[in-house]
């Protein structure tokens, strides 16, 4: 039973996910589709991507407001070297994965060594790197490059229907990495340590340092792989790419059962609250008459919902401990 208690917010997760895919699929002809649940994937593939580096941060007890911002600036300048500059793509996506880890290592320097809220730093990064991005061009630049043509066509086939594309693929790659780091590896326990109580941490002469300044570094490497597989799905950069996708992110990452505090979640949840997020978009496509907004108002109502479902587990697990 205390196991079932402590893994409920990943099973409700799971029982939502599969009302919603159920209930549009009964309700919209075409909804069960191979070619719906591959959208869902490969459209929310950079999203997700994020929202995995985020699920760690704050498994730490951390937030970052700069994922969006860094998304956006790595779009822009992938597509103002490639472009603009005639620099191959895989150099590009070095570089820009390399400035990623670099902005998000002294976000997290700041954090623990003059112990700063991250709040506060993260949305100072944020505003740095949209600024560096409107920097580097105020308008949205096209890529036209034969390995982002190859890329946009590419797709993995599973069988003769179901056939992944390079975003999808990249996305499955980057939960799997995060899974076995969050459950599998001592720096992924040592986050969540963290996260429940840092001076314990540190009294059990865990890594706390290393480790959260780490987290933020593979998290903005993350959210610049996230912009990179943007410019893929777009065949673009933009300066204004993943405005307000950090708050996207963050919501999916809390729906997915990860304690906003810190401490306790799952990774495989985020993936439920990314393909429910999905599910939500997909639904009001295929019905035509709601407003895009309506998957706000969801996804507000979905976030309220697990933040008193967390409140009253934390406090069901402090009577019992």
């Amino acid at each position: 039973m205390k196991i079932i208690r402590r893994n409920l917010p990943l099973v409700v997760t799971a029982a939502i996910f599969a009302a919603l895919f159920g209930a549009a699929g009964v309700c919209y002809d075409g909804f069960f589709s191979v070619r719906v649940a591959t959208s869902l994937l490969a459209d929310n593939a950079f999203l997700g991507i994020a929202a995995i580096g985020m699920t760690l941060v704050i498994f730490s007890g951390g937030i970052d407001l700069s994922i969006g911002a860094v998304v956006g600036f790595t779009s822009i300048f992938t597509a103002t070297l490639v472009s603009g500059h005639g620099v191959p793509p895989a150099v590009a996506w070095l570089l820009a994965l390399a400035l990623g880890a670099a902005l998000g290592a002294a976000m997290g320097t700041l954090i623990h060594v003059f112990k700063l809220p991250p709040f506060l730093i993260t949305l100072a990064g944020m505003f740095f790197a949209r600024g560096m991005a409107f920097a580097l061009n105020t308008e949205s630049v096209g890529i036209t490059h034969p390995l982002y043509e190859k890329l946009s066509n590419f797709d993995f086939a599973l069988g003769e229907r179901v056939h992944l594309p390079a975003a999808a693929l990249l996305f499955f790659g980057v939960v799997l990495i995060g899974y076995l780091i969050a459950h599998h590896l001592r720096f992924g326990r040592t986050l969540l340590a963290i996260g429940g109580n840092e001076q314990s941490a540190l009294l059990m002469g865990l890594p706390v340092g290393a480790a959260k300044i780490g987290v933020y570094a593979l998290n903005g490497f993350l959210a610049a792989l996230a912009g990179i597989v943007a410019t893929l799905y777009t065949g673009s950069g933009n300066p204004v790419m993943g405005v307000g996708l950090e708050l996207d992110a963050i919501a999916i990452v809390v729906i997915g059962g990860t304690l906003l505090t810190g401490g306790r979640g799952h990774l495989l949840g985020t993936l439920l609250g990314v393909l429910i997020f999905g599910t939500i978009q997909s639904a009001i496509l295929f019905d035509g008459r709601l407003s895009s907004w309506w998957m706000r108002i969801l996804v507000g109502a979905l976030l309220l919902s697990f933040i008193l479902l967390q409140r009253w587990l934390v406090r069901g697990l402090a009577r019992r401990g």
